[in-house]
């Protein structure tokens, strides 16, 4: 029974909290609207003081700007407050002034009557000066502190960012602990972006403050001396000092408002409140107070100064000096054997050893929001994509792109590492479109000319807004997240053979070994050593031939690895054994191969020439190099010129040592063996490299 009633009670409160706000502002609001009897205005005015106070009281007290994130909204409903007053009390005034000094009810007499001694024109100034000093000073120093404040806060963003990936990814802070601090971050570029709103608020307040004061008087007197018959004299004291004592009661409170925001605005986070701060800031230095004293005790001394007044204050000044220098504690000097278990502690260690990543994805700052995912960014999302096609693809899964910003970059530029090593780079921009022009473009469009990273295509980076126009003239449009992924797919496809380490086939051995497990029992290590497999399949990666079909692959090293143990040899033999694969990445769906050829005196000679270097090395002479290359280009121009793949076509006792010889001039050339052309395959010879001698 009693947690049930404990369990009502709770919700009455958290329905009376989600209440609150919007019978707040409704009350407020109809206050402009509904009249008040001067009792319920006193009310009213001594609650909005009593909530300015309060306010100021917590801007004093609170450590860190975000903790009164409420602020801002504070401001605006205070606002609102006093101008719903004002018009309320306008209303009363308007009505009733010529009944007495009371007629607004006891608040405003006493701000009329007590603040200013009953003298409109003492009033009139003093309310004038409360406008100046909150509207000039208070309220348009803390409105351009919220507005540059917001502004370096957004520029600092980035950095911020950085340190806290820094930090995850040196293992100081773990993901929670990340995640709390973006969103700190954020919340502060939040709270001082709002600030700056809502200084705005009060800033307005205060004008509308005098503008509502001379409506006032004017609209008093006119119905003073025209509706109720007073004299211009009676008429002008009863509605001046109304209207007065209503423009202080409302002054007041804005302006120490406007002071709040200042405080909470100007000061810097730290674990003091603003109390602690003053104390343990300004007068924590007994030598500034002394010389401050000094100065006063001289300026006392002086005829005609007011002596006792100074001289007081120096004497103050002089014991809480005195006071301050008597407290300090003198710290010792920590003797050097103290230091001794801090410097064994900083000792090199193995743990300072860390491991290179294998693929890395360094940023410039401008780009960590394509990599955060708190800001939607989906270069993560599309990098996992790539390593899932990848794997797809190629027949294994890479390793894991490790991501970092780098402050050494440009803002927008980005670059891809390899164990350690550059092995890409570019520069994308967050929030444009990169126009690639794939040789058919109608048009040039206005922008940063650039070109493609991952093919080198001429290309420009264009707004956002230029976006259909540009795939209307021919450009093929991409977006900042897959410039990069793009690049980094082309990348880890061409060193796919260096992104299958001995940790990447063990894991593909333990992948496969749940669907054939006597297979790869009987390979490795019987016949061969994983190091002898990793070479047959680097042979295989370095020329673009995926290793998808590992059945077949070790169905074939496990029947030859009796015969022979080296690793060209073995290539070769698997080569064969894919050859259909092979062939079809390059002829799919086509019973006709048309490909390059040696000319069969320059193939007898190069035939030669492996028999008597063997397999390891080209062993090609510079004279018989030169010619060969020279060739080769003239016959894959030709061939590219009848749109058809540059494959070269050799006898398998020569293929690796062709394709190892021109893989660096012809990074598109692939050289295919005789053996590897399935018989279902017709040849056609449609150039030949060596028939133009």
């Amino acid at each position: 029974m009693n947690a049930a009633v404990s369990l009502s009670s709770l919700a009455n409160v958290n329905n009376f909290k989600t209440l609150a706000g919007p019978v707040l502002i409704i009350m407020i609001l109809a206050m402009m609207v509904l009249p008040l009897p001067p009792f319920v205005l006193d009310l009213l005015f001594t609650f909005n003081i009593a909530v300015s106070i309060i306010v100021l009281m917590v801007s004093l007290y609170t450590r860190n700007p975000l903790d009164f994130a409420v602020f801002p909204t504070i401001l605006l409903i205070t606002t609102l407050l006093r101008l719903s007053l004002n018009i309320a009390s306008t209303r009363v005034v308007l009505l009733d002034g010529h009944t007495g000094p009371d007629a607004a009810g006891k608040v405003i007499e006493a701000f009329g009557h007590f603040l200013v001694g009953g003298n409109y024109a003492v009033g009139l100034v003093v309310f004038i000066i409360l406008v100046v000093i909150n509207f000039v000073v208070i309220t348009k120093g803390a409105g351009r502190i919220a507005e540059v404040s917001a502004r370096f806060t957004l520029d600092a963003m980035p950095g911020k960012q950085m340190a806290i990936d820094a930090d995850l990814n040196a293992g100081l802070i773990g993901e929670d602990e990340a995640r709390k601090r973006r969103e700190t971050i954020s919340k502060e570029a939040d709270f001082y972006g709002s600030m700056d709103g809502a200084s705005k608020f009060v800033r307005g307040d205060a004008i509308a403050g005098v503008l509502i004061m001379l409506i006032t008087i004017v609209g008093g007197l006119i119905v003073g001396v025209l509706q109720h018959d007073l004299d211009l004299s009676v008429a002008a004291k009863n509605y001046t000092l109304l209207t007065i004592g209503d423009g202080l009661v409302g002054q007041i409170p804005s302006l120490v408002i406007s002071t709040a925001a200042g405080l909470v605005v100007s000061r810097v986070t730290t674990d003091e409140d603003l109390g602690e701060q003053v104390l343990s800031q300004l007068f924590n230095q007994p030598h500034i107070l002394i010389i401050t004293a000094a100065i006063l005790g001289i300026m006392g001394l002086i005829p005609g100064m007011p002596n006792f007044v100074f001289l007081f204050i120096a004497a103050i000044l002089g014991a809480l000096a005195y006071l301050k220098q008597r407290n300090t504690v003198i710290q010792p000097v920590v003797p050097v054997p103290a230091e001794i278990p801090s410097l064994e502690r900083s000792d090199a260690s193995w743990e300072d050893v860390t491991p290179i990543d294998t693929l890395g994805l360094e940023v410039g700052y401008r780009l960590i929001p394509l990599v955060d995912k708190n800001q939607q960014g989906e270069l993560l999302k599309r990098i996992n994509g790539i390593r899932r096609k990848f794997a797809q693809e190629i027949g294994f899964l890479p390793p894991v792109i490790h991501i970092r910003d780098n402050l050494e970059l440009r803002p927008n530029a980005y670059r891809i590492t390899l164990k350690g090593s550059v092995i890409g780079q570019g520069e994308s921009y967050s929030g444009m479109f990169l126009a690639i022009n794939p040789g058919r473009v109608t048009m040039q469009l206005p922008g940063t000319v650039t070109s493609d990273p991952a093919f080198g295509l001429p290309a420009v980076w264009i707004e956002s807004s230029l976006r259909e126009q540009a795939q209307l003239n021919g450009y093929t449009v991409v977006d900042a997240s897959t410039v990069v992924t793009t690049h980094i797919n082309h990348l880890i496809h061409a060193h796919a053979a260096e992104l299958l380490g001995r940790q990447e086939l063990q894991k593909l051995f333990d992948h496969l070994n749940v669907q054939f497990p006597k297979l790869i029992e009987d390979l490795v290590p019987k016949l061969l050593p994983l190091s002898t497999v990793q070479k047959v399949l680097h042979h295989l990666l370095e020329e673009d031939v995926h290793i998808r079909d590992m059945r077949t692959i070790i169905d074939v090293l496990t029947e030859h690895a009796a015969k022979t143990q080296d690793s060209i040899e073995l290539t070769a033999l698997v080569r064969s054994a894919l050859g259909r694969a092979i062939v079809d990445q390059f002829f799919p769906a086509e019973s006709e191969v048309q490909v390059m050829s040696l000319h069969h005196e320059l193939e007898n000679l190069l035939i030669q020439v492996m028999q008597g270097n063997g397999t390891q090395g080209p062993g090609i002479e510079p004279g018989l190099a030169d010619t060969l290359l020279n060739e080769t280009r003239v016959a894959a121009q030709q061939q590219e010129k009848l749109g058809l793949p540059m494959v070269l076509l050799v006898p398998v006792s020569i293929r690796f040592l062709m394709a190892k010889f021109l893989r660096r001039a012809f990074p598109q050339l692939r050289v295919l063996a005789h053996s590897e052309i399935p018989d279902s395959k017709k040849i056609k010879i449609t150039s030949l490299v060596g028939g133009n001698q």
